[in-house]
C-alpha cells in the first residue's frame, strides 16, 4: 500500500535544485538577446491582433523604395567624386617635350609654330586633367556628371566630359587644328610619350563626402508619440499603417541592441524560464514524485525539454523554419516511456519556452499544442510500428488543417496562402517517422522498456519461452493463464497491462532448469522431493528465482521484466516445506532464512498484480469443486493473507485497486473453470 509521507532529505532537495538551475541556465544561455516584435502583418491585409498602442516615442521611417529613390537622386545630381591634380606631372612632361624638341624633334617639324601649338595644347590638356581609363569608364557607367578637382587645397567642380584619358588626350592633339597642322607630322613626334594621368582618385575624401551627403537626407516622415493608437483589430494595413508598423519593428529591435536593454532581456528570460521550469517541477512533485526516485525518468524529461529549446533558438536565427522541427515527437516519446499526462505537461512547457525564440509565438503555440495533443491521443499505447506511421500522418494533417483555418480567417484570397508552410509541415511529418529508431536508442541509453519491446518479448515463439514450453509445459501453461488474469486486472486499475502480461510469461523461467521439482510439471506420481530434506527442497524451489535472473541476464531481458522474476514471491516463505518441517520438529525453532525467498516485495502496481495472480492461479488448480462461492472465497483468502503479511506496503496500490483486482480474478476464474453441460444420450 502507499506509504506515509517521508521527511524531505537534504540530498533530494539539493538534487532538485541542481536540476532546476542546470535546466534554466542551459536554456537561457541559448535564447536570443535581441528584442522580439511579435506581430505578423502584410500590406493591404487585416490586422489580426488587438488594439496596438505605442509604448514609446518613435519616428516613422520612409519606405525603403522612397529612400532608395531619394538616395539615387541625390547621388546622381549632387554627388561629385574627388580627384587630386598633380602639378609635377605636367611640368615634367612639358620640360621633357621641350628638351626633345631641341634635340631631335626640331628636325622633323617644318617650323617653330608646330612646337608652340603642341606645347600650348599639352598645357591645356593637363590643365583640364587626365585620369586613368578605368576610372573614366566607371564614372560614365555610374552616370556621374561632374567631379571635384583638388589643387593646392582648393577644390573646383569640373564636368567629367571636359577631362581626358591618355587616349582621348592623344586624339585631341591631332584634332585641334588638322588643317593648319598636318597630322602625319604630329604623329611622327610620338606625342603619346608626353601624356600621363595627373588626376588621382581620392577614395577616403570621396567616401566622406558621399556619407555627408546621404546623412543630410531625412530617413523619417513624422513621428508616433507614446500612448498613440497605431492600429486596431480588423483594420486594413494600408501603406501608412504599414510604414508605422515597420518603423515600430525597427525601433524595437534597435532598442534591444543597447547593453542595458540586453541585461534587461536577460533578467526577463531568467525569470520566465525559472517560472516555467518551476511549474513543471511542481507538477512532478505533486503528481509524479516517483520520477525523482528514478533519475533516468527525470533525465529523459529534462533532456527532451532542453534539447528542443536549444534547437529552436539555433534554427530561428538561421534559414530553416522552426515548423519543420518535429515538436510532437516530445509527447510521443514521453507517452511511450512514461505516461500521457506527463507528456502533455512536458510538451506544453517546452512549447511555451520555445515560443520566446520564434517570431510569431501565438501562431506557433496554437499549432504545436494541438499537434502534441493529437499525437498523445493517436498513440495511447504503442504496440506496433505502424502506429507511429499513423501518428505521423495524423499530426501532419493536424498542422495542415489548423494552419489552413488560420489563413482562411486572415487571408482575403486563397491564392495568397503561404504554400511554403505546408512544405515545412511535410518535412515535419517525415522527421516524425524517425521516432521509432530514436525510441530504440533512448530505450538502450536510459534503460526504459517500450511496449513494442514487451510485445516482441511476448511472442511465444521466442527462444526462451519456447524452451520453457518444451521442458516445463506445466509451468508454461501456468504462466499463460497468469498472463491473461494479470493483464485483465491491470487494465481495470490503470496499470500497464502489456508489462504485466510479459512479466507473467517470464516470471517462472527459472523453473526450466529443474522442471521436475515443481508439481505442475510432474507426471506418473514421481516426486524428486521425496528423496530430499525439507531444507534441500526449499533451497531447490527458491533457486528458481536465482536461475530465472541468470537466464534473464543471459537473454538480455530488460530490467522491467526481471523485476517480476524477483518479486512474484517477494519475501514470502516456502510454506509447504516450512510447515512440514515444523510438524516434524515440534517445539523447535526453524531457520526461517532457509525457507524464505530473496525478494524484494512488489514495489509497483504491476508487480503486485502479478504476485496476486500467481497465488490465485496456482491455488485454483487444487480446488475440489469450482463454484462461485469456492472461487470467491479462495481469491479473498489468498489476497487478504498477502495484505496482512505486508507484501504490498511498498506499492502505490490502493485498497480500491485491490478490490477491483479481486473482482476481475473471480470473474475470469469462473469463466475458466465453468462446468460444461452434459450432452443428453439418444434414447432408443
Amino acid at each position: 500500500m502507499e506509504k506515509g509521507k517521508k521527511k524531505i532529505s537534504w540530498r533530494d532537495l539539493i538534487y532538485k535544485i541542481l536540476i532546476f538551475l542546470g535546466a534554466v541556465s542551459l536554456i537561457v544561455y541559448f535564447l536570443p538577446r535581441d528584442g522580439q516584435f511579435n506581430y505578423q502583418f502584410e500590406l493591404n491585409k487585416p490586422w489580426r491582433y488587438g488594439q496596438l498602442i505605442a509604448t514609446f516615442d518613435f519616428p516613422i521611417y520612409k519606405d525603403k523604395a522612397v529612400i532608395k529613390s531619394e538616395r539615387d537622386s541625390v547621388l546622381e545630381y549632387h554627388f561629385h567624386p574627388y580627384f587630386q591634380k598633380s602639378n609635377t606631372v605636367a611640368t615634367e612632361n612639358l620640360a621633357r617635350f621641350k628638351e626633345d624638341y631641341d634635340k631631335h624633334l626640331k628636325k622633323r617639324l617644318p617650323s617653330a609654330q608646330y612646337f608652340n601649338y603642341i606645347y600650348a595644347k599639352l598645357e591645356s590638356i593637363y590643365e583640364q586633367g587626365i585620369m586613368e581609363t578605368d576610372q573614366m569608364k566607371s564614372l560614365l557607367d555610374d552616370r556621374v556628371s561632374a567631379i571635384m578637382i583638388s589643387k593646392d587645397r582648393l577644390a573646383s567642380e569640373k564636368e567629367v566630359t571636359s577631362t581626358y584619358t591618355v587616349k582621348t588626350a592623344y586624339e585631341a592633339l591631332f584634332l585641334g587644328d588638322s588643317i593648319k597642322y598636318k597630322t602625319d607630322l604630329l604623329k611622327a613626334c610620338d606625342l603619346n610619350n608626353y601624356l600621363e594621368p595627373n588626376l588621382t582618385y581620392e577614395k577616403e575624401r570621396t567616401q566622406t563626402a558621399r556619407e555627408e551627403l546621404l546623412d543630410n537626407l531625412s530617413l523619417t516622415r513624422g513621428a508616433v508619440l507614446s500612448g498613440q493608437k497605431i492600429i486596431d483589430r480588423g483594420e486594413l494595413v494600408d501603406q501608412k499603417a504599414y510604414n508605422i508598423l515597420e518603423s515600430l519593428k525597427f525601433e524595437t529591435q534597435k532598442r534591444s541592441d543597447s547593453v542595458s536593454q540586453k541585461h534587461q532581456i536577460l533578467v526577463g528570460h531568467i525569470l520566465l524560464i525559472a517560472i516555467l521550469i518551476g511549474c513543471f517541477m511542481i507538477y512532478l512533485e505533486l503528481f509524479k514524485k516517483d520520477y525523482y526516485q528514478h533519475k533516468r525518468s527525470l533525465s529523459l524529461l529534462f533532456l527532451i525539454v532542453i534539447f528542443y529549446c536549444v534547437i529552436t533558438s539555433l534554427v530561428e536565427n538561421n534559414f530553416f523554419s522552426v515548423y519543420a522541427i518535429p515538436y510532437a515527437m516530445t509527447p510521443l516519446i514521453i507517452t511511450v516511456f512514461l505516461d500521457s499526462r506527463t507528456a502533455i505537461v512536458a510538451h506544453t512547457i517546452t512549447i511555451l519556452i520555445c515560443s520566446i525564440s520564434v517570431s510569431y509565438p501565438h501562431e506557433f503555440i496554437l499549432l504545436q499544442l494541438i499537434a502534441g495533443m493529437v499525437g498523445v491521443y493517436s498513440l495511447r499505447e504503442l504496440s506496433q510500428r505502424s502506429q507511429l506511421i499513423k501518428s505521423a500522418v495524423i499530426i501532419t494533417l493536424s498542422y495542415i488543417f489548423v494552419f489552413m483555418s488560420l489563413e482562411l480567417i486572415s487571408e482575403s484570397d486563397v491564392t495568397s496562402f503561404n504554400l511554403s508552410m505546408y512544405s515545412y509541415f511535410a518535412v515535419n511529418g517525415i522527421f516524425l517517422l524517425f521516432t521509432y529508431p530514436l525510441l530504440f536508442v533512448l530505450e538502450k541509453t536510459f534503460g526504459f522498456t517500450s511496449n513494442v519491446t514487451l510485445v516482441e518479448l511476448s511472442n511465444i515463439n521466442n527462444s526462451l519461452l519456447r524452451r520453457l514450453s518444451e521442458v516445463a509445459p506445466g509451468t508454461f501453461q501456468h504462466s499463460m493463464q497468469m498472463a491473461n488474469l494479470a493483464s485483465e486486472a491491470a487494465l481495470h486499475i490503470g496499470a500497464n497491462s502489456q508489462l504485466v502480461r510479459t512479466g507473467a510469461l517470464y516470471h517462472d523461467i527459472g523453473k526450466s532448469q529443474n522442471p521436475a521439482f515443481f508439481t505442475e510439471n510432474q507426471s506418473g506420481g514421481i516426486n524428486p522431493h521425496d528423496k530430499l530434506s525439507y531444507e534441500q527442497s526449499a533451497e531447490v524451489v527458491i533457486n528458481h528465482i536465482h536461475d530465472g535472473v541468470k537466464l534473464a541476464d543471459k537473454y538480455n531481458l530488460p530490467k522491467a521484466v526481471k523485476d517480476f522474476i524477483v518479486t512474484h514471491h517477494g519475501l514470502g516463505k516456502t510454506k509447504y516445506f516450512l510447515i512440514s518441517w515444523m510438524n516434524e520438529h515440534p517445539g523447535e525453532t526453524p531457520d526461517e532464512a532457509k525457507f524464505t525467498y530473496p525478494g524484494p516485495n512488489p514495489f509497483s502496481k504491476e508487480t503486485a498484480i502479478l504476485m496476486m495472480a500467481d497465488a490465485v492461479e496456482a491455488a485454483s488448480r487444487s480446488l475440489p469443486e469450482y463454484t462461485e462461492e469456492s472461487i470467491s472465497n479462495l481469491v479473498d483468502k489468498l489476497i487478504d493473507t498477502q495484505m496482512e503479511e505486508g507484501y504490498f506496503r511498498e506499492c502505490p496500490i490502493t485498497f480500491q485497486d485491490i478490490e477491483t483486482v479481486k473482482t476481475v480474478f473471480k470473474e475470469k476464474l469462473k469463466i475458466i473453470y465453468h462446468t460444461r453441460i452434459s450432452y443428453p444420450e439418444l434414447q432408443k
